[in-house]
């Protein structure tokens, strides 16, 4: 099975769409598109997730979509069956692990502590993601863990912003950040497409 960072192949934001409507979900991916990137993750926190998915990748096949907020195995059925290319959560369970593993797609599964990863280490995971990062240490736990899980790399997500994610991806533990920081929400509500491309452009720039 591909590894994240495989599918990755260089891109170093893990942009996140969050949309109230499968319209809303294309123009934030098209307009993700337009800034060069490859891969996008769709959250699964509206009831219009799951379409706006499986719209998204009809409508910009070149892109890879993956389902976001997968709590349980039967979120991930869903996102599966809506032919998600890889698959994101926020936590882990030693039944959503087992799970994962045998999905079939790329995953990167949420740890916020030492136990959490070890879990996922156990399960074969070696990428994952910290969530919420700011909450969970941030940095100083990134290179704490680096000398203890020397074989993990992480994609930190929650509270990465402008400011501070050249300074995460400066972590050699560090593959990938997520957040939305590049889809603000009054962006969105604006349909104000082009300050989407534009900060995912200064993003991918750092």
């Amino acid at each position: 099975m591909k590894l994240f960072s495989e599918m990755m192949a260089g891109q170093t934001l893990l942009p996140i769409i969050q949309a109230d409507s499968v319209e809303q979900g294309v123009a934030i991916a098209k307009a993700m598109a337009e800034a060069g990137l490859k891969v996008v993750e769709v959250v699964l926190r509206s009831e219009a997730s799951l379409d706006a998915l499986t719209a998204i990748k009809q409508q910009l096949p070149e892109l890879i979509v993956g389902a976001g907020t997968v709590l349980d195995k039967d979120i991930l059925a869903q996102a599966l069956a809506a032919k998600a290319d890889y698959i994101v959560t926020p936590c882990v369970t030693p039944d959503l692990l087992a799970a994962l593993a045998e999905s079939g797609v790329p995953a990167i599964p949420g740890v916020a502590n030492c136990a959490d990863i070890a879990l996922a280490r156990d399960a074969g995971f070696r990428e994952v993601k910290l969530f919420p990062a700011s909450l969970a240490g941030g940095i100083p736990f990134l290179k704490a863990v680096s000398s203890v899980f020397r074989d993990m790399t992480f994609c930190p997500t929650g509270g990465i912003n402008a400011d501070n994610c050249a300074d995460f991806l400066a972590l050699p533990n560090v593959i990938a950040v997520g957040g939305t920081w590049v889809a603000k929400k009054e962006w969105v509500d604006a349909q104000d497409w082009q300050a989407i491309t534009d900060a995912c452009r200064e993003a991918i720039s750092k």
